[in-house]
């Protein structure tokens, strides 16, 4: 592959973290297999290799989705979130000059999906001598084209033009080449999921393999990725609009009734989920999965240094990397929507007792009761209700309240979408939620963003209409929902930002619309005074410039 050292032959042998399909079960995903003692070319030959490498295949997805390296890229540097307290990558919401080649995260995006894209290549490549059922080996060739497809548009749409290549590396490459998006596009893409959709079946015993479904679900939001640019085809809105309600309409998938039972940790497979990289929670407590889904760490406010806390499993371990954007906060009408409430965390019990504590004169501490163990100890009304909680009725309360005016890179409302209480202890990093790559609620947004390209808001209220009223207060459903004159770009990514909060879609949205830039202005104060048109892409990593023959060029904007 491009960079020097990520595929050669015996990759395969000595980078091995399969997904193993647990059929049913709870402990249903990553299982982890060194495979030391074969060679390549005898291993990969027979059908439980082919098997393995389609299984590793799957497996790149983990090294960016759930990760810090995969939030940091799609959250910061957005309209929705600015920076906590801590963390050594706030360059990527201040776009300063540190956001530049040599970056970590850039160079180790890039790695990740190259190394999906030759081991996909790799096992297309190879499957042709395999003797095992020509039916499944099709059907894997199909799941391994869909994951090919999704590594080149991630790519593509992070970096922009980029190397392609459809063939396996097996040594040191030191050429590379610098294509058009529009030809990977429509080498690489744009092919693979029209194989995947017309191969795969409806769906799979083993949860988390890739299904007609998730194909038609890909290629959707490729096409209305691709409806945007210059080089759009005409007919790419309305392409995606048919494969959004293929997903929609063909496969079963229904919108749970409760939004807040999305995060139920107890509930992951349900009937909303169109694609997720799984997780198995013994792999990832045992750590044979170093991976796991590590949401939980990044969203929350230090709590565990305030009165009557401290750091424990249920309330998590509070990295504070992002705070949502007063822009963020103002989204919810919370007299009809319950999404803010079911996204968000409001209480915290203590979990130590307390002493009670005299008034601090000096730094206008009111006294304090004591607190017990399960008492409220830190409460954040949120947004629209702070009004009703002046210093005056504070300082009466036992509990500290956080206010938006008292609001800081340590104190911020908490998303609560990926905590994780089942952790074996309140150190441990790794979590064992699913990363949801599709859901149900984004096909019908992204429809809706489908039809608006073909100048039909009225459809395009309809389907956000669907999602809106799900999150309906009792007796609020005719309220919350809104009609065509409502419905514009900006509207439809409000109201992804609503639903989809925290997901790590954001920077990819904003991009992809056109206004990444225009929105971070408004609404990220942090961002707002580097930000530039040529931020839409990331810069090409150092590494891949260093080890290229002849150099390799950099994106527009960034130091050559």
């Amino acid at each position: 592959m491009i960079i020097e050292n990520i595929m050669k032959r015996k990759i395969y042998c000595i980078w091995f973290l399969t997904l193993g399909f647990i059929i049913n079960s709870c402990d249903k995903s990553l299982e982890e297999e060194l495979v030391t003692d074969v060679s390549a070319a005898s291993y990969y030959t027979t059908e439980k290799g082919f098997q393995d490498a389609v299984n590793a295949t799957y497996s790149l997805l983990k090294p960016f989705y759930g990760q810090e390296i995969g939030f940091t890229m799609t959250v910061f540097g957005t309209d929705t979130y600015n920076n906590g307290a801590d963390g050594s990558h706030k360059f990527f919401n201040f776009y300063d000059t540190s956001l530049n080649a040599s970056s970590s995260m850039v160079r180790d995006a890039w790695a990740t999906w190259y190394r999906g894209v030759n081991q996909a290549n790799g096992v297309i490549n190879r499957s042709a001598g395999i003797e095992m059922d020509e039916a499944e080996k099709t059907s894997r060739i199909a799941e391994v084209r869909f994951l090919r497809a999704l590594y080149y548009f991630n790519i593509v749409t992070t970096y922009g033009d980029a190397h392609l290549s459809l063939e396996e590396t097996e040594g040191i490459e030191v050429e590379a080449n610098k294509t058009p998006q529009a030809e990977i596009y429509n080498q690489a893409i744009i092919p693979d999921l029209e194989f995947a959709i017309a191969t795969l079946p409806n769906s799979q015993s083993d949860y988390g393999r890739a299904t007609k479904a998730a194909a038609e679900f890909l290629l959707g939001k490729v096409l209305l990725t691709r409806s945007y640019k210059s080089f759009a085809d005409g007919s790419d809105a309305s392409r995606a609009e048919t494969l959004f309600s293929n997903v929609i309409n063909n496969y079963g998938f229904s919108l749970l009734d409760d939004f807040a039972d999305l995060w139920d940790i107890n509930n992951q497979e349900n009937s909303e989920m169109v694609f997720v990289v799984p997780n198995s929670k013994s792999q990832v407590d045992s750590g044979i999965d170093s991976y796991g889904h590590r949401g939980h760490l990044y969203f929350l406010q230090e709590y565990d240094v305030r009165r009557g806390m401290t750091r424990d499993i249920e309330n998590g371990r509070p990295w504070k990397r992002f705070r949502p954007t007063n822009f963020t906060l103002s989204l919810w009408d919370r007299d009809i929507d319950t999404r803010y409430d079911k996204s968000f965390k409001h209480v915290w019990y203590a979990n130590k007792n307390e002493p009670a504590t005299p008034a601090n004169p000096e730094n206008g501490e009111p006294a304090r009761a004591a607190l017990a163990i399960g008492d409220t100890a830190i409460f954040i009304p949120g947004p629209g209700k702070d009004i009703d909680w002046p210093q005056s009725r504070q300082d009466t309360k036992p509990y500290i309240t956080i206010t938006n005016d008292e609001y800081s890179e340590r104190l911020f409302p908490s998303m609560n979408k990926w905590i994780d209480p089942t952790r074996p202890d309140r150190q441990k990093e790794q979590g064992q939620r699913d990363f949801i790559l599709m859901r149900l609620a984004d096909a019908y947004l992204l429809r809706a963003e489908a039809r608006l390209q073909q100048n039909n808001p009225s459809g395009a209220a309809i389907d956000i209409n669907v999602v809106r009223v799900r999150s309906a207060v009792p007796g609020q459903e005719a309220a919350i929902e809104i009609t065509s004159s409502d419905v514009d770009i900006d509207f439809i990514l409000d109201e992804r930002a609503r639903e989809l909060i925290g997901e790590g879609w954001r920077w990819w949205d904003l991009t992809r619309t056109g206004k990444l830039v225009e929105r971070t202005r408004l609404h990220n104060p942090s961002a707002a005074p580097n930000i530039q048109d040529y931020h839409v892409l990331r810069p090409i990593p150092q590494e891949q410039i260093d080890r290229t023959l002849g150099g390799y060029p950099q994106n527009p904007g960034y130091p050559q």
